[in-house]
């Protein structure tokens, strides 16, 4: 099976605020396995930019330290899955995590 994952990303490692992000990191995997990972500049932020954005892109899942209720009622409108409450951790090890049920979640990091 194919998946394709964004995290956002500041300094090629998860970022605490979705939305201020510098990069997302856009990790595909075939078969429950890394196969690549590259680093996309995302559209000037406003809302319901980066929902489309990402959904335009193929994305399935969004591993994310925290963001907003619109954002995440906009992924859920686009059959997006997210994961929130990341601390940290590289893109493709928080990949890895998901992928072997190891991915540790919690309270929501953005507070808007």
């Amino acid at each position: 099976m194919k998946m394709k994952f964004a995290i956002p990303t500041v300094g090629n490692q998860l970022t605490a605020h979705f939305g201020h992000c510098e990069k997302f990191a856009i990790v595909d995997v075939e078969e429950n396995k890394v196969v690549n990972e590259e680093f996309v500049t995302p559209p000037v932020h406003q809302p319901g930019v980066y929902p489309k954005f990402l959904a335009d892109i193929g994305v399935h899942v969004i591993i994310a330290g925290g963001m907003g209720q619109k954002a995440q009622d906009l992924f859920a409108q686009n059959n997006i899955e997210v994961h929130m409450g990341v601390q940290d951790g590289s893109p493709s090890e928080l990949v890895e995590h998901y992928l072997n049920d190891q991915l540790k979640t919690g309270q929501n990091l953005c507070d808007h």
